[in-house]
C-alpha cells in the first residue's frame, strides 16, 4: 500500500474581479483583458451600481475596478457601500481625470488603487494582482499627487522613531514607494524581479503592521524610516 503524500500541491486560485463601468466599449474591452488571464476570473460585468448590495453577493468579488463618473449612483458612492457590506474587497478606482478632489475622496473613502484609463491592458491586469497582494497600485500622476496629500497631512519625522527591523533592501524598497514608483518602477530601479519587489513589500507590511502602501508610505513619512 502506498504511503500517504504528506505534501499537496499548492493551487494558486484565481483572483475574482468584477467591474462597474457605465461605457459599454471600455466595459467590454476590460471584460476581454481579465477575461482573457488565466489568474483572474471576470465574476461580474455591470455598467452601474444600482442594486450593488445584490450584484456583490452574487459576484462575489476579491477586486472590484469601479469607474467614479457614473450616472446615478457615482463610484465614490458605490466605494463607500462596497465597504460597508464587504470591508475585505480591493476596490481600484478609474477614471479619466486626476483632479485632487477625486484622489483625496477615494483614498478617504477606502480605495486600494487608483488608475487612469490611459492605461494598458498589461498594466491593468498587474494592477488587479498588486492590489490582490495588498498593495495600492497607481498611475504615476496619481502617485504624485497621493504622496503631495501624505507629506501634507503626515510631516517627517512628526512622530517619534521607532526600530522595525527593516533589512537594507527593504528599506531601498520602501525609499522608492515613497517616492510615488509603482512595483515595476521599483523593480527596474533596484535591478530586481517585480515577484521579489512583491515578496519584499510583504515583509515591509508585517513589520510596519500595515495593510496599503498608502499606509506604509504615511509611516515611513511620520516616522522618518527613509
Amino acid at each position: 500500500m502506498d504511503e500517504p503524500c504528506l505534501f499537496s500541491t499548492f493551487v494558486l486560485m484565481p483572483i475574482r474581479v468584477a467591474v462597474f463601468e457605465d461605457t459599454a466599449i471600455y466595459l467590454e474591452y476590460l471584460s476581454t483583458i481579465l477575461g482573457a488571464e488565466p489568474e483572474i476570473i471576470l465574476t461580474g460585468a455591470f455598467p452601474d451600481c444600482s442594486e450593488l448590495p445584490l450584484k456583490m453577493e452574487t459576484a462575489r468579488p476579491e477586486v472590484v475596478i469601479m469607474d467614479i463618473e457614473m450616472p446615478g449612483i457615482n463610484g465614490i458612492e458605490g466605494l463607500r457601500q462596497i465597504k460597508r457590506i464587504a470591508p475585505s474587497t480591493r476596490v481600484i478606482m478609474q477614471t479619466s481625470h486626476d483632479e485632487d478632489e477625486f484622489v483625496f475622496k477615494a483614498i478617504c473613502a477606502g480605495a486600494s488603487g487608483y488608475l487612469l484609463k490611459n492605461r494598458g491592458p498589461e498594466e491593468i491586469v498587474r494592477s488587479v494582482q498588486e492590489v490582490s497582494d495588498g498593495g495600492a497600485p497607481m498611475s504615476p500622476t496619481i502617485a504624485s499627487k497621493v504622496l503631495t496629500l501624505l507629506q501634507h497631512h503626515a510631516p517627517h519625522g512628526s512622530e517619534e522613531p521607532v526600530e522595525y527591523g527593516l533589512s537594507k533592501r527593504e528599506k531601498e524598497v520602501l525609499s522608492c514607494l515613497v517616492k510615488g514608483m509603482s512595483f515595476k518602477m521599483i523593480a527596474d530601479t533596484c535591478f530586481i524581479s517585480y515577484e521579489t519587489v512583491r515578496s519584499h513589500m510583504k515583509k515591509i507590511y508585517e513589520k510596519l503592521h500595515v495593510a496599503s502602501n498608502t499606509e506604509a508610505v504615511a509611516k515611513a513619512l511620520k516616522q522618518g524610516l527613509v
